[in-house]
């Protein structure tokens, strides 16, 4: 059994290059998994400036100095970020309010359909009815107080968020001006033989920046595309259901079917079994539609390459490591795992031979 052991360990960590590799898979995993909290602001910044970076390189090509291809994308990102703030997530939490305050006659208008299921379907038993109903409600009523207790939460960490709105714009921006020195001074604590990492990062630098950069405009063009329907119907809390459904884009395959239930279930509380619902249904299920069949394979044709189960699992494993961010950068991750065993030394032997 050992010599068994043995011979794996040689056959596939004989090269040096494999064992540097791991060691900086390691220490990342590491990082994230322990000191993630701690470092969100500075993911989140790097998020960001590798995302910024694209369109940088893209400006540059067309003739202007990096400095000034810099301000622009930087420009723009402010100003996308002052849209968010003072425009969109003052509608949503407003909405949100709402939404707290119309709840208990929510709770009553589920009651009341309830309460009529014994009529329409005499077999039932009543008795199972209304033990349904007080489950139901007393769910309902959990949900509720969920609700409250996240917002009183929520504005406990309005200050943490505060400084997360200083400290980020802050990092982009020094990390997009200083790329290559901050670069140079990383090099310095890595080994100069590097080619095996350096190999796996630039097969995977191109994938990652163009899902992370398409799955952001996937969610800005989705979220936007559900909103002007629903808001053109006079659909309650539209600006709050468009923005779930944008970003439920990020979770593949499941994230589409979770975000429809609430959409539908508040469309019916607002308009009942009416036309009115059966469009507004229409209309959410053509943009479904419209992003499955035609946006995702435009932006993402040769970035994702993966199986549907693999990407399911993908999302899965990381998302219960490292919650949101996980099931965010659950493909790119699965990317980096795929590339790092097409590039391992010892398949790459067997391969040749």
């Amino acid at each position: 059994m050992i010599d068994v052991i043995k011979g794996w360990f040689e056959k596939h960590f004989s090269d040096p290059q494999a064992i540097i590799l791991v060691s900086f898979l390691v220490l990342g995993a590491i990082l994230i998994l322990y000191l993630g909290k701690i470092l969100t602001p500075v993911l989140a910044s790097v998020v960001i400036a590798y995302v910024l970076e694209g369109l940088v390189k893209k400006i540059s090509l067309c003739g202007a100095p990096r400095f000034v291809s810099f301000l622009i994308c930087y420009a723009l990102f402010i100003t996308a970020l002052a849209l968010i703030l003072f425009g969109l997530i003052p509608l949503v939490i407003s909405q949100l309010s709402q939404l707290i305050s119309d709840f208990p006659k929510i709770l009553d208008k589920v009651q009341q359909l309830i309460l009529t299921i014994p009529e329409r379907y005499p077999m039932l038993d009543a008795r199972e009815i209304e033990k349904m109903l007080g489950n139901f409600s007393s769910e309902l009523v959990g949900v509720g107080q969920q609700l409250v207790s996240v917002s009183l939460s929520s504005a406990v960490d309005v200050f943490t968020v505060l400084v997360y709105l200083v400290v980020v714009p802050l990092l982009v921006f020094f990390l997009l001006k200083d790329k290559e020195k901050i670069l140079q001074w990383f090099r310095r604590f890595v080994p100069e033989d590097r080619s095996l990492a350096y190999s796996v990062w630039k097969e995977v630098d191109v994938k990652m920046g163009n899902y992370i950069r398409g799955k952001m405009l996937e969610i800005v063009i989705v979220g936007v595309a559900t909103f002007i329907p629903l808001k053109y119907m006079g659909m309650n809390y539209a600006a709050t259901m468009s923005l779930l459904v944008g970003l439920s884009v990020i979770i593949p395959y499941v994230g589409a079917v979770a975000v429809t239930i609430p959409v539908a279930m508040i469309a019916w509380f607002q308009w009942g079994a009416s036309s009115d619902f059966v469009y507004l249904m229409i209309a959410y299920l053509v943009v479904q539609f419209l992003d499955g069949n035609i946006l995702v394979p435009l932006l993402f044709s040769e970035v994702v390459n993966m199986h549907p189960a693999a990407i399911i699992i993908a999302v899965l494993f990381f998302g219960g490591m490292w919650g949101v961010w996980g099931v965010f950068f659950a493909i790119p991750l699965a990317t980096l795992v795929q590339a790092v065993i097409n590039s391992w030394p010892s398949i790459q032997k067997t391969t040749e031979a």
